[in-house]
């Protein structure tokens, strides 16, 4: 497993993450196996949210519940959450009061006393900068939070909170797969007046932004065909996509599943890659990607059986 310095922390971590969004409806066994066979695999960083599980903390608790951790336990894995949306709605709340309590109820549901990073979780459009920053000081000053950083939010909604807030962002999460891929494909399209990839979608350059600014990404759905509508793998939809997946597993002596964890592990920008599934066999295959050195060509040719052009 390749792992990564996060830039603004001292968090060394793995380039391949696991997603407790689903977790909610698994024994104690299966997400003890689970977490066991990501261990094994090298995967010691653990992504939740709030709003995971059918109820408020959910996920986060089920996790504590099975894993019972030991505080030396706890000391030799990264917790990332995140906080903001609200379900009844749903809305999004960046306020003082809901940051906190949010916390706090993360901090309870995984029987932890420090999160080491809180992500914001979707832009707030009613955001005031002041009180995200005051409540990321009174949470880093109590020792809640350690570190801090956003999911899918633009440049601008960026620097709109760096205005204010001290601590660095030192992540986003963004949805990203190889045939989700308009924060790449862009710029590969820039100034084609007649090619709708040419068209900017991120607010302007987020994956640029990102290197320049130090913020790593972190790509979830990344084996989704788009927004929750399904795998790219074994889909018809896909064959000349697949048939090149196929191709180089082989030549990797891997699954596709690792080929498509190899195309978002090979970009430069450093980012993670945040599995979503329960099956530890899956996790395992996706792993297997974290270190392939796909060639340049070859991941050109990833993208153009995607169906995006390289003019």
């Amino acid at each position: 497993m390749r792992t990564i310095t996060l830039p603004g922390t001292d968090i060394t971590a793995p380039n391949v993450v696991l997603g407790m969004m689903r977790i909610a409806s698994r024994s104690d066994d299966q997400i003890r196996q689970l977490v066991g066979s990501a261990r094994d695999a090298g995967i010691d960083f653990f992504d939740h949210a709030d709003i995971y599980g059918p109820e408020l903390h959910e996920c986060e608790r089920r996790f504590a519940q099975a894993m019972q951790l030991t505080a030396s336990q706890r000391d030799q894995i990264t917790l990332q959450t995140k906080a903001g949306i609200v379900t009844d709605g749903p809305y999004y709340d960046f306020s003082y009061d809901h940051l906190v309590e949010s916390v706090n109820g993360s901090l309870r549901a995984l029987r932890t006393d420090y999160i080491d990073i809180l992500l914001l979780h979707r832009p707030d459009a009613l955001v005031e900068p002041d009180e995200v920053a005051r409540a990321f000081d009174d949470l880093a000053a109590a020792g809640k939070v350690r570190h801090f950083g956003v999911s899918n939010h633009t440049p601008r909604q960026i620097d709109l909170l760096r205005a204010c807030v001290r601590q660095p962002i030192v992540a986003n999460q963004l949805q990203l797969s190889i045939t989700h891929s308009p924060i790449i494909a862009q710029g590969i399209a820039a100034n084609m007046d007649t090619e709708t990839q040419s068209t900017t979608q991120d607010g302007g350059g987020i994956v640029d932004y990102c290197r320049l600014h130090d913020i790593t990404i972190q790509a979830w759905s990344p084996y989704q065909a788009g927004f929750f509508t399904g795998p790219f793998i074994d889909n018809p939809e896909f064959a000349e996509l697949n048939q090149l997946l196929d191709g180089l597993a082989a030549r990797y002596n891997v699954t596709p599943t690792a080929i498509a964890t190899a195309w978002i592990t090979r970009h430069p920008a450093g980012m993670q890659v945040v599995l979503g599934t329960t099956t530890p066999r899956r996790v395992i295959q996706a792993a297997a990607g974290s270190e392939i050195p796909l060639t340049r060509a070859e991941w050109y040719a990833l993208l153009r059986a995607a169906g995006h052009i390289v003019p």
